[in-house]
């Protein structure tokens, strides 16, 4: 009775574990993955355009309301990322949900690697893909641009990066005193 039961639970493992991958071993995309996704390939469609107006309407109204000179970001923004996009991949992301009375919020937060033919780029965003507690929140809060070897100055944990806007880099973090993590 008891190799039966364990037979039982060792099968039901099996199934719940390999339930995580259909056809030929490919793993579920989760709703944030795809949400994350969709979100990246906006963002580079509008800097690609140049298309101010697509980026700010990418953007949640609090932190529109929160970003000091949102013209300004966007310039710097489109002046800095050079060239085609070549190849985009996701590094790694992760998500907070709060609910109250019933209604829901939703913080993405995501970073990627993003290859042009001029230069590599990681992108960190921050973007409340769903907010019916507050819809003023619902949209992007953060969009951190950076080269890629500048990593290790320029990233920092999510905690730090959660500032409204676009973001440039001030004079000082270029030598290195900001603590790094890996995305």
């Amino acid at each position: 009775m008891i190799k039966k039961i364990i037979f039982l639970l060792f099968l039901s493992s099996a199934f719940v574990f390999s339930s995580c991958s259909f056809g030929s071993g490919r793993r579920l995309v989760s709703s944030e993955d795809k949400k994350a996704d969709a979100r990246i390939e906006q963002i580079l469609e509008a800097i690609k355009a140049k298309d101010e107006g697509a980026i700010k309407a990418l953007f949640s109204k609090q932190a529109l309301v929160e970003i000091d000179d949102f013209d300004y970001g966007v310039d710097y923004l489109f002046d800095f990322f050079q060239g085609d996009v070549e190849s985009w991949k996701r590094d790694k992301w992760s998500s907070d949900e709060s609910i109250e009375k019933g209604k829901k919020s939703v913080m993405l937060r995501y970073w990627y690697t993003v290859s042009t033919n001029k230069e590599k780029y990681m992108f960190f965003v921050i973007d409340f893909t769903e907010d019916t507690i507050n819809s003023n929140n619902a949209g992007l809060y953060t969009l951190r641009v950076i080269k890629a070897e500048d990593r290790d100055t320029q990233f920092t944990y999510w905690q730090d990066m959660n500032i409204a806007g676009i973001y440039k880099p001030k004079d000082n973090e270029k030598t290195g005193t900001t603590p790094a993590i890996n995305p």
